[in-house]
């Protein structure tokens, strides 16, 4: 499938949320056409819709590393407090979590035949390379923002990541 960037002015509504009508006419966008990725922004909301992956919905994220927010439970959603509590364990971790700038593909190496660029335990350095996360078939690498040892790696090598998905936990060290 080909990608295909293209840039139409358009008006920002700040106000304006993303309705469930305007996800399914970027969806059936994405559809008809060969087009395998659509990035939309409004306001502080981001909708990427990436063929033969889910749709992700969520708010931006710095591309650097950063402390985990605690997020709050939803009433009467047994699924949202069971990944609340999972996600309030992790924040209770002492670290720093390094996430995901975008939605890709993880690998832990440069290549499918090279080591890893770090595992669990090892010392890291800031600027130190720690992953690549593949997206629109650019490689980027993703840098450690501290001094540490990695606690934990989150991700399994060669899956897909979304945005602002935990990828490492890096302790002072």
């Amino acid at each position: 499938m080909a990608s295909k960037t293209t840039k139409q002015p358009v008006k920002e509504a700040a106000a304006e949320a993303f309705t469930i009508e305007d996800v399914e006419k970027l969806v059936a966008l994405v559809e008809k056409t060969d087009v395998s990725l659509v990035a939309w922004s409004r306001g502080i909301e981001k909708v990427v819709i990436r063929r033969g992956a889910v749709v992700a919905m969520a708010a931006p994220a710095p591309y650097t590393a950063h402390h985990a927010p605690v997020a709050a439970p939803v009433p009467g959603a047994p699924a949202a407090a069971a990944a609340s509590k999972a996600e309030a364990k992790a924040a209770e971790a002492p670290g720093t979590l390094v996430s995901s700038p975008f939605v890709g593909t993880f690998y832990r190496a440069p290549s499918p035949d090279s080591p890893p660029f770090t595992d669990v335990g090892q010392k890291v350095k800031k600027g130190q390379v720690l992953c690549i996360v593949e997206a629109m078939k650019l490689m980027n690498e993703i840098e450690c923002e501290v001094d540490g040892i990695v606690a934990e790696i989150y991700v399994q090598n060669a899956t897909p990541v979304e945005f602002s998905e935990k990828l490492f936990r890096i302790v002072p060290g």
